[in-house]
């Protein structure tokens, strides 16, 4: 009897101990599915499922006439879920599909079978098939064997991803510029807020080894492309300012350069190129010298200082200066002439055109030399203290001294008046040239025309004034006159040319070194290089009635081979000068709406029966015109991105393909 109680006394703790440990387990499960759960569900939900961003395309740039200068291209990689596919439908159709990845690919179709197969015994569900697959090849794909029945029966997985590419090349790189992870540069990185759009995402899920695989055959959210930027660049303007500057840097084997062509009357920027050497003695888009470096630009400075004198009416075209023997010295230090004897007295004017030092140094130091205030002053009347204010970033400060600053000298004033002391970049220096082309009106130079979506104008940017006369019309009429003369009979008359009219000015500065120290640790203090110089030359053209004004910037070119700016940089302006008059077209003639040609009826009449055929099915564009091959695709609502000019000689999407509206197709033309 002991016994039995002894064990049912046991049983009892066994059946109490049982019933609690149940009693917390459907506690546990309760609290977890009804307390907790969401919490824990949505946990689950995160370590297995992701949204994955799809980020969207950046606008394009455009050039102003329409050609492509950056687009974002889609790429795709091309993956395969092994697993989804039947073993009846993958041993059927297996060598077909490795037949057609071989014929893309460029690998055998016996690597490619032995490979699915191979991920199908390890039971991969994300096999790597290709990277960077255009867009026109992902579609081709999608119709392979295996893959054309999907996501979930064919194991086709297609990541979308974007890269930037420039279809001209690395022209004007530097001012087209780029928005990354290392900041921003050019106009990309001025307008990344418009360009940027709205990115898309797509559900992801975890699968083995650390892999996620899309949920669904197509995006959750599509990604809204960013606004396209039209820009003032004339392609053909820019091709021959390239290599105008690029051929001559060459010869020269300068440091670096740049060169500006800028529209006079709007200010539109149509070409910017600015080329720096490598070690190994080639030149690419280093760094946006035009915009960014501000130096001492040395004899084009003469033209304000003229022009000073002229408009405070101290001084006139026809007074005579005594140059002497071409060389001076002011506190002890020597100003001299490049000619060797000098010029002697002669106008004012001459002065200007055959680029005398003492000549222009002793007019300033005559009229302004009691209170330089007044010269500085009227220096900075014609803009010349001011940024641009471009919307390109990392514009270089101008810089003009002031007599009541502590580095103020007593040949500060006289080294002005000459060029050095003072600090403006390239694009600085063409403004207050373009003013003068312009009648005296000083606009702010500028890149960017249009902002557009969809093809529609979401906002236009128009000529700038920032001043409406900087000089009055007298003072203009005569410096305009002795920059014609200076290329005609001055120190650019080796540029001259009887076939169009330039006008313009040299400029030749020695180059500033730092201080420094030296390969063995010396220090060497800063100082005036004798072997280093920076030749420019700034004006414009047509002389009379200047259409565009330019400025070009050579640094340190080789001194055995020409420094001064009317062998270094001149030739360079001439050239560009040249080829502009005699490739930009000059289009005059009426037009009139009605139709004469019956070949042009016909292809009207060829345009719309494809209209109304097409509505949702992709045509063949190959071999229209671009004009027509782009007004049929937008209309099917279709959105179209080009590059080129002429004919399309290769479309994105092939014809017979069902389209979306909204669906973006690339076309190439000739």
């Amino acid at each position: 009897m002991v016994i039995k109680k002894s064990i049912l006394s046991k049983l009892y703790v066994v059946v109490v101990l049982m019933t609690l440990f149940f009693v917390v387990i459907i506690f546990r499960v309760f609290n977890l599915q009804y307390v907790d759960g969401d919490k824990y569900r949505k946990l689950s939900q995160e370590k297995t499922v992701k949204n994955d961003t799809i980020f969207a395309n950046r606008g394009n740039v455009y050039a102003a006439d329409g050609n492509l200068l950056a687009t974002s291209m889609s790429k795709y990689t091309i993956r395969m879920d092994v697993m989804v596919v039947q073993s009846e439908v993958f041993e059927k159709n297996i060598r077909a599909l490795s037949e057609a990845l071989s014929n893309m690919l460029g690998k055998s179709a016996n690597y490619y079978q032995k490979k699915i197969r191979q991920a199908k015994k390890q039971k991969n569900r994300y096999l790597l098939i290709a990277r960077n697959v255009g867009y026109n090849d992902c579609m081709k794909m999608r119709e392979f064997p295996i893959f054309k029945e999907g996501i979930y029966r064919g194991g086709f997985i297609a990541e979308q991803s974007t890269v930037r590419v420039h279809p001209i090349g690395k022209i004007a790189a530097r001012t087209i510029g780029y928005d990354n992870k290392k900041g921003g540069a050019g106009i990309e990185g001025a307008f990344a807020e418009y360009m940027e759009g709205e990115n898309g995402w797509r559900l992801k899920q975890k699968i083995a080894k650390g892999q996620w695989r899309p949920i669904n055959d197509v995006n959750e959210k599509e990604p809204i492309d960013g606004s396209d930027v039209i820009t003032t660049i004339d392609v053909n303007i820019q091709d021959i300012t390239h290599h105008a500057l690029l051929s001559r840097l060459e010869y020269l084997e300068a440091d670096h350069g740049c060169a500006v062509v800028m529209e006079v009357e709007t200010g539109e920027v149509k070409a910017i190129a600015n080329l720096g050497r490598t070690s190994k003695g080639k030149y690419y888009e280093k760094r946006n010298y035009a915009v960014w470096e501000s130096h001492e630009p040395g004899s084009t400075f003469k033209l304000a200082s003229l022009m000073a004198a002229l408009e405070d009416k101290v001084a006139d075209t026809s007074d005579v200066v005594d140059c002497e023997k071409g060389k001076i010295f002011i506190n002890n230090r020597k100003i001299e002439d490049s000619k060797v004897g000098g010029h002697g007295k002669i106008s004012l004017a001459r002065v200007f055109e055959v680029s005398s030092n003492v000549g222009i140094v002793k007019t300033i130091q005559k009229h302004y030399d009691k209170n330089p205030k007044k010269f500085i002053k009227r220096i900075k009347s014609f803009g010349l203290d001011e940024l641009t204010g471009v919307k390109i970033k990392g514009e270089g400060k101008p810089y003009i001294p002031n007599p009541s600053e502590k580095s103020w000298s007593p040949i500060s004033l006289e080294w002005m008046a000459w060029g050095y002391g003072i600090h403006l970049t390239p694009l600085q220096t063409l403004a207050f040239y373009n003013a003068v082309a312009n009648n005296g009106k000083l606009v702010k130079p500028y890149f960017v025309k249009e902002l557009r979506v969809g093809g529609k104008v979401e906002e236009r940017f128009g000529t700038v004034v920032l001043k409406d006369k900087i000089a009055s019309q007298t003072t203009i009429n005569k410096v305009r006159k002795v920059m014609e003369n200076t290329v005609q009979n001055g120190t650019a008359k080796n540029v001259y040319s009887s076939n169009f009219s330039m006008a313009g000015k040299t400029g030749t500065a020695k180059k500033w070194i730092p201080k420094h120290k030296d390969k063995n640790g010396k220090t060497v203090y800063g100082h005036y290089s004798n072997k280093k110089y920076v030749a420019s030359f700034a004006g414009f053209f047509p002389a009379d009635n200047p259409k565009y004004s330019c400025i070009v910037v050579v640094h340190s070119p080789k001194k055995e081979k020409g420094y001064y700016g009317a062998i270094a940089a001149a030739p360079i302006f001439k050239d560009i000068a040249q080829k502009i008059y005699t490739t930009t077209p000059v289009n005059n003639q009426l037009v009139s709406d009605k139709i004469t040609s019956k070949s042009i009826d016909k292809s009207y009449q060829d345009y719309y029966s494809k209209l109304r055929k097409y509505k949702t099915i992709m045509p063949r564009v190959v071999g229209m015109s671009g004009m027509d091959a782009v007004a049929l695709l937008e209309n099917m609502g279709l959105k179209v991105r080009f590059s080129g000019m002429g004919k399309v000689i290769e479309q994105s999407v092939d014809k017979g393909m069902k389209m979306k509206k909204g669906t973006v197709v690339y076309l190439k033309m000739a």
